[in-house]
């Protein structure tokens, strides 16, 4: 299968609520950042960006879900049950009926410690993007919309603005190590999921470490935490 084609599960009822389902692609990382595994690859250019309005935003240590009316998932279509899934599930079935036919919500599920301890988050989940039923990504500013509609908090914006690589590059300290992982540049405007690789790339800090690998096989973790009185507009 390759980047142009949707990893989507082919099924032949349209009532199976799977039908539809995308798996979130893999996001190239920038030329300069210092956290490229041995399979990750690097944007093939940065051709997309330039003189284009792009949104750059915190890359939260959390696992990456989608969301849709009919179900959600992790990055693993066939995502499995684990506890630190509960409270987003919960989130979910309150707004779930909100969310048009055939669209997703991708965001951060980040109610259990990955490599970071959050304590002061503003929502066990926070969104990053919305994808409609013709598998296009909607611009950033729509996507806003559809946040505050279905109470989704995004995740923070660090730079809104015309691309501009040394005022990126200038956003990452080392001090920055104990709260992200990096951050993630993104054009501005809607594009297509053929797209995604010209117009989304990320920034990992150096020695980053993936943990789903090890605390997916064991129901005992660590719960992040939301600030205080976070909880009150989220569902509990």
């Amino acid at each position: 299968m390759t980047m142009q084609e949707p990893e989507v599960l082919r099924e032949t009822n349209p009532a199976d609520p799977i039908a539809d389902r995308v798996k979130y692609p893999r996001t190239p990382h920038l030329p300069w950042s210092p956290g490229l595994g041995d399979d990750d690859r690097r944007i093939e250019s940065l051709d997309a960006f330039q003189g284009c309005r792009v949104i750059v935003t915190s890359k939260m240590d959390g696992e990456n879900t989608s969301l849709y009316r009919t179900g959600m998932h992790a990055r693993s279509l066939d995502s499995r049950h684990h506890p630190s899934r509960d409270w987003l599930k919960g989130f979910w079935g309150a707004m779930r009926m909100d969310i048009p036919q055939r669209w997703r919500v991708c965001g951060e599920n980040l109610f259990a410690t990955h490599s970071i301890r959050y304590c002061d988050l503003a929502s066990f989940f926070l969104g990053f993007s919305i994808w409609n039923a013709r598998n296009v990504c909607l611009g950033w500013d729509e996507t806003l919309e559809w946040f505050a509609l279905l109470g989704i908090e995004p995740v923070p914006v660090l730079y809104d603005g015309v691309f501009d690589a040394a005022a990126i590059q200038a956003l990452w300290s080392e001090r920055e190590r104990e709260r992200m992982e990096g951050y993630v540049v993104r054009i501005a405007g809607a594009f297509p999921y053929a797209g995604f690789r010209r117009c989304v790339a990320k920034f990992v800090r150096s020695g980053h470490v993936q943990t789903d690998a090890h605390w997916m096989h064991n129901h005992a973790f660590e719960q992040n935490h939301m600030r205080e009185h976070a909880g009150e507009r989220q569902w509990k």
